[in-house]
């Protein structure tokens, strides 16, 4: 019986912990909640000047013949969405509507939204915050920043105030206002995750990487600072399903609105350029050449001609710092490049043979649209040679090779052994070897096999290779194959 007791007693104090802690709980959750930021005010300030936007295009599809519609092929064309036109029935061209969101930076009329919004639009419609309604116009896009400058005629318009991406700190507070799936003037909230996000194909924007819930219709929206300020714009999301999943990227309003400007005055927009190929500098790379830590921009190939080979910049220099700004990665070469004007100076810190020097280079204008070289390959011996020291399989080219590659002398790699890091493959050719900040051509296979056999067991070393048309830099420890 008293253990009976024992046990009722203890029930009855779980059940009395139990109501306590529910009791308490909401307390402590109230004071939790009592640190999150209120987004009334700012919601209410800056939604009259974001607007959604509805795009209508023309369908462009192929032209099918008049089938009736007792006919056994009008019901397999409509199975699969493609409905054959009807005996009879007049041509029409149908058409195709999508939705963006994007927001006013002037009170006469001109706003912003991504260049994807509007592209291959036939007609675009601004709805602003008050039910008002315009036909826009496009002033200008640049797919390479993804950014539209667009036009209505109205005054006397809200407009959004513009904040400085570089303030931004990652875990800050941040909220997004749009149109996702049509419901407009929708808003979400968040944190920043990162900054300076490289995506591929888009290595001209620093993407702020944002928890913020985006969603289809989002795209071209304002990303909003607590203080109510623009700091970016909603551009991309990714999903495996359409929707959102919690990684949301924004084009920082720096990088906007130096196209916007340039969109409002010439209607299109300059980039600089050098004239150089280059690649990331990882901490091999930056053993192989003695540079003290990983940084910079490593120069692949310099273009005959062009900038920066009138500069007296060379392959396998490392560019480091442009006009005393630090070059962190390769990627913010381009970026900070292309910002600059056509024609303008520019002095470049420059890594070679172990000392920083400076070069001057005269900026120049980046052509719309570059042609990418198709690569090609010089044939691969049948007898293959033994792996070296590095578990490559060396021969020397032949004079037939050598002029196809336009190379005077270089080292054929014929096989690579299973267990090899690094991006060296079969067909490759090996130009020259770098270690230290020492560049050794390579001239011949018995050459390259022993300045390889004399280098210590587990150093890194840098090989200068061409592949097709492409020159770059690939690195491996000599023990990476064991």
């Amino acid at each position: 019986m008293m253990q009976q007791r024992s046990s009722s007693f203890a029930a009855a104090m779980l059940v009395i912990a139990a109501s306590t802690l529910a009791i308490a709980t909401p307390v402590a959750a109230q004071g939790r909640l009592a640190g999150l930021p209120d987004f009334t005010e700012l919601y209410e300030r800056q939604s009259p000047a974001v607007v959604s936007i509805d795009v209508t295009q023309k369908a462009r599809r192929g032209r099918f013949p008049e089938i009736a519609e007792d006919d056994p092929f009008y019901e397999f064309f409509r199975r699969f969405g493609q409905i054959p036109r009807p005996r009879g029935a007049p041509e029409r061209e149908p058409e195709a509507q999508s939705v963006g969101s994007g927001f006013l930076i002037s009170t006469d009329g001109y706003l912003i939204t991504n260049a994807h919004v509007v592209d291959g639009a036939d007609e675009v419609k601004v709805n602003l915050a008050d039910k008002r309604e315009f036909k826009a116009k496009v002033v200008g896009a640049d797919k390479r920043t993804d950014i539209a400058l667009l036009k209505i005629e109205a005054k006397d318009l809200p407009k959004v105030s513009i904040g400085d991406p570089e303030k931004l700190k990652v875990g800050e507070w941040v909220v997004a206002i749009g149109k996702p799936f049509g419901l407009e003037n929708t808003m979400t909230a968040g944190i920043v995750s990162a900054k300076g996000r490289d995506l591929p194909q888009e290595n001209l924007v620093p993407f702020i990487q944002t928890d913020v819930a985006i969603n289809p219709g989002n795209s071209g929206g304002p990303l909003f600072n607590l203080k109510g300020e623009v700091v970016g714009i909603n551009s991309l999301i990714f999903s495996r399903s359409g929707g959102y999943m919690g990684l949301a990227f924004a084009i920082p309003i720096d990088v906007a609105m130096s196209t916007v400007n340039q969109l409002k005055d010439k209607g299109k927009v300059t980039r600089g350029r050098i004239g150089v190929q280059i690649q990331e500098v990882t901490k091999d790379v930056a053993d192989a050449f003695g540079l003290p830590r990983p940084a910079g921009a490593l120069v692949n190939s310099v273009e005959k001609g062009g900038p920066a080979d009138k500069a007296g910049v060379e392959s396998d220099d490392i560019i480091v710092k442009v006009d005393g700004r630090d070059v962190r990665s390769s990627n913010e070469l381009p970026r900070i490049i292309t910002m600059v004007k056509p024609g303008t100076k520019v002095t470049l810190g420059i890594w070679r043979k172990g000392a920083l020097r400076e070069i001057a280079v005269t900026v120049a204008e980046m052509p719309e649209e570059t042609a990418s070289a198709q690569p090609r390959r010089g044939a691969v011996p049948k007898d293959k040679a033994k792996p070296n020291k590095m578990g490559l399989a060396l021969a020397d080219l032949t004079d037939e090779q050598k002029k196809e590659l336009d190379l005077k002398a270089g080292v054929l790699v014929e096989d690579v052994a299973p267990g090899v890091r690094g991006n060296v493959q079969p067909g490759d050719v090996i130009v020259a070897i770098i270690n230290r900040g020492t560049t050794t051509e390579a001239r011949s296979a018995e050459q390259v096999n022993a300045a390889l056999g004399k280098l210590d067991k587990g150093a890194s070393v840098a090989l200068r290779l061409r592949r097709g048309e492409q020159q770059f830099i690939a690195t491996i420890r000599l023990n990476s194959a064991e």
